[in-house]
């Protein structure tokens, strides 16, 4: 009988595509099969994300739940991967010493490894190291691919923006080789892929120069992932303001399978919070690179992410912030309350607003983004729009949800056999936010 696994996904996309890669090693490499079932499981894995306040805890409270499965069963392998086992390796160590294995972000190709090791030892295998982009030179290529995929270009980030923790738990910026990113994503395609999204922590500060000297950046990345016709989708995230270049501008006029919406950080629309952070960035620049893309891509749409309550914000900048969102009318956030996170420049700054100002600041944001989403939604009724059926309706019997070029969500009279299908709808209905359309009869 095959051993089982499960594994516990916490956080971003990067962190999805790093639970997919461990999925494929555990199953390919190590024969395991995957279980739903915690209580089967032969090993037990959670990745983690670090980047909001109280992750720890978060990870330390289902660790202690893990614990009692291997109580029971003491053979069971527990793992720490991601960010949290990056950051806290040591605290892991000493506070739950039942954990077998701690792995960081760029070391999950070495799991077979590390899982032998820990079989031996009566100590716990830590192993989190930033060896650069060996871990993508000793994945399993897939077999099989899901319609649409995600694609790592590179990891880490060199912005050290002053409250975030991702240069120390997943390192500076590193590429990967051109030829490397062309063959996973030719992979993908042939086994069915029409969906590609590019992902690192600062995606379009893409740069690699080759032993020949040839410099390719992220625009030119995207023109030579998009001379393959059968890709007829490619998204990235996440991106940062500063590292948009002519070349990028001039992707979104000649690239049609390039989609028509971007996510792009701005998290304030104060100068002075925006220098508190260390962004590197004026509002004005800002919003000079949404001008630039509408003017290359008119249809363009725009979602961002805000933080909300950070040390020294006064009301005048927080109403700034609602300022910028009304001006780009981004109808889509990730919006969060300020968190502190030990080790980062921020944390040493007195955190001067209650939490109660902080509450009715993010509500008040997040309402003001819900109406001109749903004002967005109101102006697209009756048009034409391409979707690609990503799943079964959780909302609606009978039905199926699609994502435009815009990324608004669209549900369609359909069953399961309509996944992966790209099909031209009429928007034909509103109901509060969610919007309904049918198959264009031509």
């Amino acid at each position: 009988m095959k051993k089982k696994y499960f594994i516990e996904t916490q956080g971003c996309q990067m962190n999805e595509y790093d639970s997919d890669k461990m999925k494929d090693l555990l199953s390919k490499e190590m024969d395991f099969e995957n279980t739903n079932n915690k209580e089967d499981a032969d090993i037990l894995i959670v990745n983690t994300c670090s980047i909001r306040e109280k992750a720890q805890e978060k990870v330390f409270s289902l660790l202690g739940k893990w614990r009692k499965l291997k109580n029971k069963k003491p053979d069971l392998v527990i793992g720490v991967a991601g960010c949290v086992a990056s950051q806290e390796s040591t605290a892991i160590t000493s506070r739950a010493p039942y954990v077998d294995m701690v792995i960081g972000p760029q070391t999950i190709h070495r799991l077979p490894k590390i899982y032998e090791q820990s079989l031996k030892s009566k100590s716990t295998i830590v192993d989190v190291e930033f060896p650069l982009i060996e871990k993508f030179d000793n994945l399993p290529r897939l077999s099989n691919s899901k319609f649409s995929e995600f694609v790592t270009i590179m990891e880490g980030c060199s912005k050290y923006c002053s409250y975030c923790v991702v240069p120390y738990t997943r390192g500076t910026e590193v590429s990967r080789p051109l030829n490397d990113i062309l063959k996973e994503i030719e992979n993908l395609v042939e086994n069915g892929t029409k969906e590609i999204t590019l992902l690192g922590q600062n995606v379009n500060a893409y740069f690699y120069k080759d032993k020949e000297g040839n410099i390719v950046n992220f625009g030119l990345l995207l023109f030579y992932i998009a001379r393959d016709k059968r890709i007829k989708r490619i998204r990235y995230t996440t991106s940062h303001p500063n590292n948009f270049d002519e070349q990028t501008y001039l992707a979104y006029e000649k690239i049609p399978q390039l989609v028509s919406h971007l996510h792009l950080p701005i998290q304030s629309g104060s100068d002075k919070v925006l220098a508190a952070m260390k962004r590197g960035y004026t509002v004005l620049e800002y919003k000079s690179v949404i001008r630039k893309l509408r003017k290359a891509r008119p249809d363009i749409t725009f979602s961002s992410d805000f933080i909300v309550g950070f040390p020294g914000e006064t009301e005048k900048d927080f109403m700034k912030t609602i300022d910028i969102i009304k001006e780009v009318n981004f109808d889509q956030s990730y919006s969060f309350i300020y968190s502190k996170r030990p080790g980062t420049p921020a944390s040493a700054i007195e955190d001067n607003i209650s939490l109660k100002e902080k509450k009715e600041r993010l509500n008040f944001l997040q309402e003001t983004i819900n109406q001109l989403s749903k004002n967005k939604s109101k102006s697209i009724l009756g048009e034409k729009e391409e979707i690609l059926v990503e799943g079964v309706s959780s909302k609606y019997n009978n039905m199926v949800t699609g994502r435009t070029k815009n990324n608004k969500i669209i549900s369609i009279p359909g069953n399961k056999n309509l996944i992966g299908e790209i099909l031209d709808i009429k928007i034909t209905e509103l109901n509060n936010r969610s919007l309904k359309g049918e198959v264009f009869e031509k």
